[in-house]
């Protein structure tokens, strides 16, 4: 297998020396054997983990970051992986309020004949470099202008409802992921990705339902029947990452508890991606917990079933270890 580009440049560069000084001092065949021989040239064919020059998340020898990181687990179902071991439907079926009378292999089935079945983002590798933007709504996105550089990602990954149109200088104008459950959900175009997080099998339902007869209306309310987004590019968290999220980044005992949206999605990036930068998460400098795009009422900070305070302190030691890179706005 081929070396990925950027070592093939250095290569040639290198080999283009060692020629010159063959070539210039008259070195003696032998002496150029071992020049070539040299641990420096066959380094150059190794294969490094991915094509990015500055890290590969997968790939991270820090020490806290590989006793959390199961590159096993895959972030997205699909039909090869859906079986849920009974431990992990167990916590999944206790999230939801009332406990569901479909036969969850059959919801499966009926999904999967709607949308694609087949594994997604499993390509981590030496030619691969991938950059994503997690764009979150907090206020500290306003007057930031960081607008091109999300658009500059190779995913720019978003949630719920968060509008762009209008705060495109601050937030940027593409959207290749939407992450939603069904009360959140917006419509999409034929190029975003809906990704849909499911908080309970009804979620999965609705989802098969609101891309075919529209037959689901309501779930915990109203929701959107028959949504227009693009049935090849809708895709599933699996429930089993869920857990793993939660139990092993959180290290939450609680059965009722269960990780917020913006984290979910933060650790969905760092399974997909090379390089992940955070957008539009926290407060913003004067303290206060808006949206970019709305005031919050001040009880708005108050996590509810999410552990936020973890969450947060997480997100930091990712940080601090420059695992990320988090983009405040002030």
């Amino acid at each position: 297998m081929w070396p990925c580009k950027r070592t093939m440049v250095v290569f040639v560069v290198l080999l283009s020396a060692i020629i010159s000084t063959v070539t210039i001092n008259k070195v003696p065949y032998d002496q150029f054997k071992h020049l070539m021989n040299n641990s420096m040239v066959e380094q150059l064919f190794h294969e490094e983990p991915c094509a990015c020059m500055e890290k590969c998340l997968a790939a991270s020898d820090d020490e806290w970051f590989t006793e959390h990181f199961r590159q096993d687990v895959p972030p997205l179902l699909s039909l090869n992986n859906s079986v849920l071991p009974d431990n992990i439907y167990a916590w999944w079926q206790s999230l939801q309020s009332t406990k569901s009378k479909a036969s969850y292999s059959k919801v499966i089935q009926q999904l999967f004949s709607v949308i694609p079945g087949e594994g997604h983002y499993r390509d981590a590798g030496p030619s691969r470099c991938r950059t994503c933007a997690v764009v979150g709504n907090s206020g500290n996105l306003v007057g930031s202008f960081y607008g091109p550089l999300i658009d500059s990602h190779d995913f720019v990954m978003r949630m719920n409802k968060a509008p762009v149109e209008g705060y495109e200088k601050d937030v940027g104008s593409r959207t290749t992921h939407r992450i939603i459950y069904p009360e959140s959900a917006v419509h999409l175009d034929n190029t975003t990705h809906l990704v849909l997080l499911p908080f309970k099998t009804l979620d999965i339902q609705w989802v098969t339902s609101a891309l075919t007869d529209g037959t689901i209306k309501r779930t915990r309310f109203k929701v959107i029947d028959k949504l227009k987004a693009n049935k090849d590019k809708v895709m599933v968290i699996h429930p089993g990452f869920m857990h793993y999220v939660h139990t092993k980044w959180l290290n939450i005992k609680s059965r009722r508890s269960y990780p917020s949206t913006g984290f979910l999605v933060l650790m969905f990036a760092l399974h997909i991606c090379d390089e992940v930068n955070v957008f539009g998460f926290g407060a913003n400098s004067k303290g206060t917990w808006d949206h970019y795009f709305e005031k919050m009422p001040k009880s708005f900070k108050r996590t509810g079933k999410h552990s936020g305070g973890i969450e947060r302190q997480t997100i930091l030691k990712l940080q601090e270890r420059q695992l990320i890179n988090i983009y405040t706005g002030w």
